[in-house]
């Protein structure tokens, strides 16, 4: 299946549910910030905070999250506590420093507190998404030899809307991703990981910016009536 991102055609006759299923994310992480007021929308107000969530390696990842004040109680000093959410990968637009920037955020639908002592896993973090390919796969190796492919991918949102998330993948996933072309519907799953870089402005100043990716690991395209995947999705 073939698909114009400037196009609102493919979401036409969706329901909400079947919208969902294009975009999941499921995390376990440690709250690791107070709740900012973000923005109000027809008498709901909204609030965002920070979930760090660890990898097997120990490493982290520090993710923004978007919550209702009907989902969880921001009066609350929630730092420190263990917490399980739900809910999608969203993308915007913004100005900052006089460029357009694209910025993520999850927008959880479902937030608890996990207060069971014996939970010690905060590793979960998959992210599942059902897009379109707005530019071919860029494929490239390291100088310490490793298979990179990376590629935007615009998952269909309710209300005529889209994200643009960007995806990267490794190995033979990269070298299977190679092969696809800009337009091509996708199904991939992942983890949401955070990656910081140097930014040289005009006036020379190098500031340090973070961004938002999903780490592909299982990636399936459908010809026709045929899948064609790596790793069940």
């Amino acid at each position: 299946t073939k698909y114009d991102p400037g196009s609102d055609a493919v979401i036409k006759n969706r329901s909400y549910n079947d919208l969902l299923k294009m975009n999941h994310v499921s995390m376990t992480g440690v709250v690791d910030s107070d709740f900012y007021y973000s923005h109000e929308t027809a008498g709901e107000a909204f609030y965002t905070c920070y979930v760090r969530v660890y990898r097997y390696s120990r490493n982290s990842d520090r993710i923004p999250v978007l919550v209702s004040e009907r989902s969880v109680d921001i009066n609350k000093d929630l730092t420190g506590k263990i917490v399980g959410l739900t809910g999608q990968l969203r993308s915007y637009k913004v100005t900052k420093e006089n460029t357009r920037r694209l910025l993520h955020i999850v927008f959880a639908d479902n937030i608890h507190v996990m207060d069971d002592p014996d939970i010690t896993d905060i590793t979960q973090n998959e992210v599942v998404l059902d897009g379109y390919l707005c530019t071919k796969p860029v494929f490239r190796v390291t100088p310490h030899g490793r298979e990179i492919s990376d590629f935007l991918l615009s998952v269909c949102r309710n209300f005529n809307k889209s994200d643009l998330i960007p995806c990267i993948c490794w190995g033979r996933n990269a070298r299977f991703a190679s092969m696809m072309e800009k337009g091509l519907r996708i199904k991939i799953a992942g983890r949401l990981q955070e990656r910081m870089y140097n930014k040289k402005l005009d006036d020379g100043m190098i500031i340090q910016r973070t961004v938002y990716e999903v780490s592909i690991n299982r990636i399936r395209y459908r010809l026709g009536k045929n899948a064609v995947s790596l790793g069940p999705v």
